[in-house]
């Protein structure tokens, strides 16, 4: 009989729909997908040349389990460099992805019963994962009006002397929301009344942001340092998603917990991605600039053309390659069937299957009135997905 832990967790609904939009493809039908979180660009050159050099110069083994020294070396250096914060190699754990880093944190600091605060719109994997941990999850709804980001009061107000952990993605996944610093330094305000809760960082988006620089929390709460851990990867920002390489930084203690976590259910993340991940943050962000750029230029597009469709509304995220527009007018309209749309599921479906676009459905991230698309896609790509998109509006009533 399978586990009741294993019965009780959720597929992922972003792989759910991409794996169901490949099955479309292979089946012939013309599909246009928005629903990976992938960036389309290749991974600079450099960076696999180092994978190259370490295949060709025999680095083939297990590394310690935390990463290799070189490796956390040079985090702590970027660190430094680009957020102007302090850690040592010994506060660092190296991991199979951010993913990995996020559920092995969780699992280090909650005890059945704990609750972790989760605003939403939030990324899939959050509330599985605390379920995973045997935490309980305490979802905040936010809103559009505020694009999509927790306020102070909302914080105040969910957290009960069962809180553990606040998880906080900045640039978001799925809305592309981005704190400002005075932002989080009110969530700060917050927290400092509050000792027990911990706050789990997940900054993977960190180098797509699009106006100003990216802030940290620990940038304006230094004094929450012990307190928070900082999730980030080079999969986003290098296109190194299948290299498959994340870490966490954190307090001595917390890098301990993971560390043993790490050792029985994983080890090292891949020696051969470890010296990629070292070339990318000793090399030129050149490239990381130049997707930059072309990032922005696609969410400019999609939100001029998103809010010029009757019944959708979508704010300028400030990061990330997400745009999650408001959709709520279509929910309730009828297909040319005479059935109803019911959900954000039901017109995603209607658009995959009827019009060849894939979509993922704010249902999935615990907002009903949205659906995600990600812009990690050529420009031919969105065009066409925005013709298809305003032709499946505009044939529901």
């Amino acid at each position: 009989m399978i586990s009741n832990r294993a019965q009780n967790l959720q597929p992922s609904a972003t792989l759910k729909v991409t794996g169901r939009a490949k099955e479309l493809k292979r089946q012939g039908k013309s599909i246009v997908s928005l629903s990976a979180g992938e960036p389309d660009f290749k991974t600079p050159k450099h960076i696999c040349d180092a994978a190259i050099k370490a295949i060709e110069d025999g680095f083939h083994g297990y590394t310690m389990n935390p990463g290799t020294p070189e490796l956390r070396e040079a985090i702590c250096a970027k660190l430094k460099r680009d957020n102007n914060l302090d850690y040592d190699p010994s506060q660092i754990i190296c991991s199979n992805g951010a993913k990995q880093s996020v559920g092995f944190s969780l699992l280090a600091l909650v005890n059945p019963g704990d609750e972790v605060i989760i605003p939403a719109p939030y990324w899939v994997s959050y509330p599985e994962m605390t379920r995973l941990a045997e935490g309980e999850s305490v979802t905040v709804r936010t809103s559009f009006e505020n694009n999509f980001k927790l306020t102070p009061q909302q914080l105040e107000d969910a957290i009960t002397e069962k809180t553990k952990a606040l998880i906080l993605c900045s640039p978001s996944n799925p809305t592309g929301a981005h704190y400002t610093a005075n932002e989080l330094e009110e969530l700060a305000e917050v927290l400092r009344k509050h000792p027990q809760v911990y706050v789990i960082s997940d900054e993977i988006y960190e180098y797509i942001v699009f106006e100003g620089d990216h802030v940290s929390i620990l940038n304006v709460a230094p004094d929450l340092k012990d307190r928070v851990l900082l999730i980030n990867g080079f999969s986003k920002g290098f296109a190194m998603t299948g290299w498959r390489l994340g870490y966490l930084a954190a307090s001595n203690e917390i890098v301990s917990a993971v560390s043993k976590i790490q050792s029985q259910e994983t080890s090292a993340p891949s020696s051969i991605s470890q010296k990629a991940g070292e070339a990318a943050y000793k090399g030129s962000l050149d490239e990381v600039e130049t997707m930059r750029e072309q990032f922005k230029k696609r969410r400019d597009y999609l939100v001029d053309k998103l809010n010029s469709f009757d019944g959708v509304s979508c704010f300028t995220p400030g990061g990330a390659f997400y745009v999650f527009p408001d959709i709520s007018h279509y929910i309730g309209s009828q297909k040319p069937d005479g059935s109803d749309i019911e959900s954000s599921t039901d017109l995603c479906l209607y658009l995959l299957d009827e019009f060849g676009l894939a979509l993922v459905p704010g249902d999935a991230f615990g907002e009903p009135n949205g659906v995600r698309l990600s812009y990690a896609a050529s420009m031919d790509d969105l065009e066409e997905a925005m013709k298809r998109f305003e032709k499946g509006l505009k044939s529901l009533n």
